[in-house]
């Protein structure tokens, strides 16, 4: 009757809520302030280059500046210019992207984690549903049917590219000869993928912080607290009350059980 955060918990009445799982994870937990990290990296990013640009450069009171979210006529920063462009350009371009995209892509990562955290914790509660847990699913079927899988589908590409709108190659010359290169940093798209980041580590953090409602203890895909639940396996399980006494017993079947008794004292193990 103990979930993966309740391993020293003796004998006890079920709770009408579990742990979240961030709570119930030290990892997930990582996961959330690397992802609020990465909001307020993006946010001094952006600062500085509205900085440079604004106050360095004196263009303040000289340019007129829209709010869109593709790149247009507004001023931006030009860096890494190059007179004579050749393999050494590509090669310090290519650099330079990749250090500054690479802690959200890091990032973006670790957030599936927590993603499929919450979606393995998704199918186990189904055992208590009439239908109760099918042993075998379709992973794909199973990742589309959870609603932080299809944030993560839809914002994980979405911020690369607004990542990429960030930045736009420049280059002048005459007829087909390129005579200068170099890259401008759209500031008003910076702070559009920050805007986004931002709303992307909050539904994360909401979804690890959400408590599962009902007394079937919470295991967030941890194999042990499985093994520790489930006593006995069958292609479709129901978990519930199976024997009453001193201390009641909670577990598994292959045929659907009653509720368990809240106000019933239930073993720290099946």
């Amino acid at each position: 009757m103990l979930g993966v955060s309740d391993a020293n918990r003796g004998p006890s009445k079920p709770s009408k809520s579990q742990p979240s799982a961030e709570a119930a994870h030290s990892s997930i937990q990582k996961v959330l302030m690397s992802l609020s990290m990465l909001a307020v990296a993006c946010a001094a990013w952006g600062l500085i280059a509205t900085f440079v640009l604004n106050v360095l450069n004196g263009m303040y009171h000289n340019a007129q500046y829209q709010w869109t979210l593709f790149p247009n006529n507004n001023p931006g920063l030009h860096f890494l210019a190059y007179t004579t462009p050749n393999i050494q350009w590509w090669i310090a371009a290519v650099l330079f992207l990749a250090v500054l995209q690479g802690p959200m892509t890091f990032g973006l990562h670790c957030a599936e984690l927590v993603a499929n955290v919450i979606q393995n914790e998704r199918q186990w509660r189904c055992a208590t549903g009439k239908k109760g847990l099918q042993t075998a699913t379709n992973p794909l079927k199973a990742s589309l049917a959870s609603p932080l899988g299809l944030v993560l589908l839809i914002l994980k590409p979405a911020l690369h590219w607004m990542f990429g709108l960030a930045f736009a190659p420049q280059g002048h010359g005459t007829g087909a000869m390129l005579q200068q290169v170099g890259l401008n940093m759209n500031y008003i798209q910076i702070w559009n993928l920050c805007f986004a980041l931002i709303v992307f580590a909050i539904l994360v953090c909401f979804s690890a912080m959400r408590r599962p409602r009902g007394p079937q203890p919470v295991t967030y895909g941890h194999l042990q607290t499985l093994a520790n639940l489930v006593d006995e396996w069958s292609p479709v399980m129901w978990w519930g009350h199976k024997q009453d006494g001193p201390y009641c017993h909670a577990g598994t079947s292959n045929q659907p059980l009653p509720d368990v008794k809240m106000d019933c004292v239930y073993a720290g193990s099946v």
